[in-house]
């Protein structure tokens, strides 16, 4: 019998890896997800984020989409108001993930061995916080490693030998 949290994880994967070029059209547009998120969230903290369509998304879930998504983000302030209508998320390069994963081989998180070709690339800096589509400011972090680094109840260090480490912060 299927898991069905399997089940849905794997559909998730699919759906943020699948390639932007290949993605349908309507009106010569590609698709375009436009999450609302109160400048808090992005930053850290709990508030939850908005579809277009009404639908709330974990903060957690909204900084995930953020640093590995092609997204527009419409960052609000405390009363709503937008406060920057970002430009779309661009990914790594084939090329930059290409050598990430030759450097890293497997996630980078501390006591993981998923090989770094099934990983995320994560920016270390993160995307809201100026950080940079590079080499130098990227780790390769297994899905459930990933979605540690964005969830604001753990703190991410790293360690002497360049793994990363998550600690648990608040329940």
């Amino acid at each position: 019998v299927p898991n069905p949290v399997l089940l849905g994880q794997a559909f998730t994967e699919l759906l943020e890896r699948y390639p932007a070029d290949r993605i349908p059209q309507s009106g010569g547009v590609n698709a375009t997800l436009i999450v609302t998120i109160p400048a808090d969230t992005l930053l850290g903290g709990l508030e939850s984020a908005q579809l277009l369509t009404g639908h709330h998304m974990s903060p957690g879930q909204a900084r995930r989409l953020a640093c590995e998504a092609g997204l527009l983000p419409e960052v609000v302030g405390g009363e709503s108001r937008p406060l920057d209508y970002g430009r779309e998320r661009r990914f790594h390069t084939t090329g930059q993930r290409k050598v990430i994963q030759a450097r890293d081989k497997t996630c980078r998180a501390e006591r993981c061995d998923i090989p770094a070709n099934w990983c995320h690339v994560h920016h270390l800096t993160p995307w809201s916080r100026g950080g940079r589509t590079s080499v130098d400011d990227a780790a390769s972090l297994c899905s459930r490693h990933h979605t540690t680094a964005h969830d604001p109840a753990y703190q991410t260090t790293r360690t002497t030998t360049g793994r990363l480490a998550f600690t648990r912060i608040r329940q």
